[in-house]
């Protein structure tokens, strides 16, 4: 198994990519924390499945946003498994509004998570690797819409541009440590938060038009590419935005 006996966080684990990433990461012999926000009930379906392959789990509350509660969740991470190997910065949202017509406040929000918090998160994680000394690896799931401008979403897209040059400027400073850093830039992936989309004809028909393979990704796709990224065979892979959008980025303003 290419996780055995690794330690892994994956924030947002509690539903849609974070949650098929915890699982693909159990199921590669991993133990898995997974990180939530609000009610404990949020992370419990991740937890359960985790549980019946036999692996082990932790659900920790902690706002990524929040220096204390990140350093929280590393803390209870290594007190419960003894160090932690891989962390995903999974954890995001958006908000869909014009842009001059954009509050300050949903700025904020969503710089707070988006980038903000994989800043606190790399920042405490790659100090608990150094600690170690046995390296490690750090990967975002970042967007499409680091590179590809997505009108009324200006604050994610913006966020995500700035992951991206998070990602390349720690990768570097992290390599002597061998501490790998890459993002995964999902396109259209089908999570049940896109079931209004996929039900109605003329946007579900518009998305794939812009998709030359004409097909929604699944959750388990992104999953396996994480999978890979926290393995020992990505070892000299860092540095890195790694796509899986069935070609929709190559793809845009074709038509």
């Amino acid at each position: 198994m290419r996780l055995q006996e690794k330690v892994a966080v994956v924030t947002g684990a509690g539903t849609g990519i974070g949650q098929a990433i915890a699982l693909a990461f159990a199921e590669a012999g991993a133990s898995v924390v997974v990180d939530y926000v609000g009610n404990a009930s949020v992370s419990e379906d991740t937890i359960s499945k985790i549980n019946a392959m036999g692996k082990k789990s932790l659900g920790v509350a902690a706002d990524i946003s929040l220096p204390d509660e990140v350093n929280d969740l590393i803390q209870k991470t290594v007190a419960t498994f003894g160090k932690l190997d891989i962390f995903v910065n999974n954890a995001g949202i958006e908000k869909k509004i014009p842009f001059v017509d954009y509050p300050l406040d949903e700025w904020l929000k969503i710089m707070a998570i988006n980038l903000t918090g994989p800043f606190l998160c790399s920042q405490a994680a790659a100090t608990q690797m150094i600690k170690q000394g046995n390296g490690g690896r750090i990967i975002n799931i970042s967007s499409i819409h680091e590179d590809l401008p997505m009108p009324t979403n200006a604050p994610y897209c913006a966020s995500k541009g700035g992951l991206r040059m998070l990602m390349r400027t720690i990768a570097v400073e992290l390599a002597p440590h061998q501490i790998t850093v890459n993002n995964i830039g999902p396109g259209a992936i089908y999570t049940p938060i896109d079931r209004d989309v996929e039900s109605d004809p003329r946007l579900n028909n518009q998305i794939l038009e812009e998709i030359p393979m004409g097909r929604w990704g699944k959750p388990e796709e992104v999953a396996q590419l994480a999978v890979y990224l926290a393995s020992d065979a990505a070892a000299y892979v860092t540095g890195s935005t790694h796509f899986i959008d069935g070609g929709m980025l190559r793809n845009a303003g074709r038509l």
